[in-house]
């Protein structure tokens, strides 16, 4: 029976917070034990160039995200784990949609037109605040679906577009390049991650950075998450005055913790006069009890990365398991021969680079102090086992 292939990448611009767990981490693990699935988890720090150029934030977020994947759950032995700029076939492929997709269909990117309507606004040019990275950032979306011919990818609503132009994207390439009966591409499906899509935060709107209304995962520890907690907006009633319990999202953040039985309870002591001090303080401790522990293995793989987690999973070729592409567009990558040279080339380049000599010393190192490209920050340590292939990690020794 063939695996049904789901894939599912988070940016690396930050840290995590409840509303990532809820909405996509802990439902995407939930999945990733399914015989019957063959999942695909990628850290998108080609995507997070868009927004952040800061090489020592992006190396530590990739760090921050693995680590809280493994942490949570995820078993490398069952899924392929990896960071998105170590397969170069994805920024190839996404110039060869750029070369099928249209600006038209571009231009009704809502992130792009999100852009242009709040220069517009501001009494800018249109374009003024929109990179090609922004205006490009669909395609690039498409690439990392459809190299691995994704059957099924969990989005939100605000992504759905997305998954749309990579449909459209596909069909345009099987058109050009593919016959009906043979597509080089399949047309990937988007399906819901959690019954909670969106978590509220503090003050009850969406939980997201950008209004400072989170309530962090891991970071800061249980003293983190109780400030947090305390912050989250409540009405005046005193102890013992009848509380309404959809007037907060502190109950909407319990129930995505508990059972159906412990939210009835809940919900029924608040209309009983529960304080909503003591109403906070079970809050924090329904969260510690299921992250609690993921808490402490991520505080163990954040302080000892190489000891811990970085060579648990053996090394995969993931960039051997795209489709077979059509000779007229990609002669070196036929099915027929899967070890291209290109990529041995680019394994034996990898290695040399790595074990260069330092200007400076003389002697061999991994990372040249003076890198400044952003993927590349001085002294990172990626895990080697999140490397496909075994590949040195960028900035590491081979």
């Amino acid at each position: 029976m063939t695996k049904k292939r789901v894939l599912t990448g988070i940016n690396t611009t930050g840290t995590l917070h409840i509303g990532n767990y809820v909405g996509a981490i802990r439902p995407a693990i939930q999945d990733s034990r399914d015989p019957n699935v063959e999942s695909f988890f990628f850290l998108a720090d080609l995507h997070a160039l868009i927004k952040c150029q800061d090489p020592a934030r992006i190396e530590r977020s990739r760090m921050q995200i693995a680590a809280t994947w493994l942490a949570a759950g995820l078993d490398p032995e069952r899924v392929t784990l990896y960071r998105q700029s170590d397969i170069p076939e994805i920024p190839l492929l996404c110039w060869m949609f750029d070369c099928v997709m249209s600006k038209g269909l571009l231009n009704r990117a809502h992130a792009y037109k999100a852009a242009v309507d709040a220069a517009t606004a501001a009494g800018k040019d249109p374009d003024a605040d929109v990179s090609m990275g922004l205006f490009s950032y669909p395609v690039l979306m498409a690439a990392d679906i459809l190299m691995f011919n994704a059957e099924e990818v969990p989005v939100g609503h605000d992504q759905l577009q997305h998954l749309e132009m990579a449909r459209d994207a596909a069909q345009r390439f099987n058109n050009l390049y593919a016959t009906p009966e043979h597509p080089f591409f399949v047309l990937p499906q988007a399906t819901g991650g959690s019954s909670i899509e969106v978590l509220p935060g503090l003050d009850g709107r969406k939980m997201s950075k950008s209004y400072n209304n989170v309530i962090p995962l891991f970071e800061g520890g249980r003293a983190a998450l109780d400030a947090a907690i305390a912050r989250i907006v409540t009405d005046s009633r005193a102890p013992g005055e009848p509380k309404d319990p959809d007037s907060t999202s502190l109950t909407v953040i319990f129930d995505a913790f508990a059972t159906p039985e412990e939210r009835e309870n809940f919900r029924a002591e608040l209309r009983s006069g529960l304080g909503w001090g003591e109403a906070k303080k079970r809050l924090a401790d329904q969260l510690d009890r299921e992250i609690g522990p993921m808490r402490a293995r991520y505080e163990e793989l954040m302080a000892h990365p190489a000891q811990k987690f970085c060579r648990k999973a053996p090394a995969r070729r993931v960039s051997l398991q795209r489709p077979s592409w059509p000779n007229c567009v990609m002669p070196w990558a036929s099915e027929a021969s899967p070890k291209s040279p290109h990529l041995r080339q680019l394994k034996r380049r990898r290695r040399k680079c790595s074990a260069r000599p330092s200007s400076s010393t003389g002697k061999r190192t991994g990372a040249s102090t003076s890198s400044s490209f952003p993927l590349r920050a001085t002294n990172c340590s990626f895990p080697k086992a999140l490397s496909p292939g075994g590949m040195p990690a960028s900035g590491s020794a081979a």
